[in-house]
């Protein structure tokens, strides 16, 4: 397998501007936060490392995985001084992945069109600045990505992220933004450009790409679509190795594939829903 990055330490959590928002509890906050810092591939954490990844105080951090283990949601290993995830928070992504019906509709197709393209096709969501992924599918070929269910990528430098971006309304896009540029004042006019570029595609091919731009050697393109109304974006991508899938390849022989499995997906989610 080709091996790449699957995180991305740069990218901020979305936070609301609590000043202005007095619902808002930061006690719970924080304890989601510092759930999220366990990311694909990641066995145990301790405190420290956890500190560094959600930029809390380690005292603070003590009190939250103390009070997390109490509840469930985190397991001490005795012998490492560290923690793992708990079964209370396997059981609240089990229950979530469960009501994703899209999953079963979509991975049949999917899985003929990773055949065909010698790729990888995944279903992602957003999670903040990152997609996470809800399914994938890859080929039989040799070398494809590495990436599987519950790895997050980058929201701005992804075909499946600009897609995401492409789809929701212009406000929910300025701010998923704004907080991307907070993340790198230095990278951001370049990215800006590309990602509007991306958006100008998406109405004109009817999907985003990223050539490069994630990770040099990768190419994807990626379609958003709503499965269910009043639901958020999902979107759906291919991608792989440069050398094994073209610019070309990918236009003229996996879009209109692509385009016809968000068709297939929303129609009968339609009879079913509605």
């Amino acid at each position: 397998m080709l091996e790449l990055i699957n995180e991305t330490d740069e990218i901020a959590p979305m936070k609301p501007n609590v000043k202005e928002d007095r619902h808002f509890v930061t006690a719970l906050a924080r304890g989601l936060e510092l759930l999220s810092c366990f990311r694909s591939g990641d066995k145990l954490l301790g405190n420290q490392e956890l500190a560094e990844r959600s930029k809390l105080p380690k005292s603070t951090v003590s009190r939250l995985t103390y009070t997390l283990t109490k509840l469930g949601y985190l397991q001490y290993d005795d012998h490492l001084g560290k923690y793992r995830l708990g079964t209370a928070t396997l059981a609240l992504g089990s229950a979530m992945l469960s009501k994703l019906d899209i999953r079963q509709l979509a991975r049949p197709m999917m899985l003929e069109l990773a055949n065909f393209s010698h790729a990888m096709v995944s279903l992602g969501m957003r999670d903040r600045l990152t997609m996470i992924y809800v399914e994938n599918c890859r080929s039989q070929a040799a070398l494809t990505l590495s990436l599987d269910v519950g790895a997050r990528i980058p929201i701005a430098t992804t075909a499946m992220g600009r897609a995401y971006l492409a789809a929701v309304p212009e406000s929910e896009r300025k701010e998923i933004l704004e907080r991307v540029r907070e993340t790198d004042e230095a990278a951001w006019p370049g990215l800006h450009d590309k990602v509007q570029r991306s958006i100008d595609e998406y109405h004109e091919l009817g999907c985003c790409t990223s050539f490069g731009d994630w990770q040099p050697d990768v190419n994807a393109i990626a379609i958003a679509f709503r499965p269910i109304d009043s639901t958020a974006p999902l979107s759906i991508n291919c991608g792989g190795p440069a050398f094994n899938l073209s610019p070309e390849f990918l236009l003229q022989e996996v879009r209109p594939r692509l385009l016809e499995i968000v068709r297939q997906l929303q129609r009968p989610l339609i009879g079913n829903f509605n």
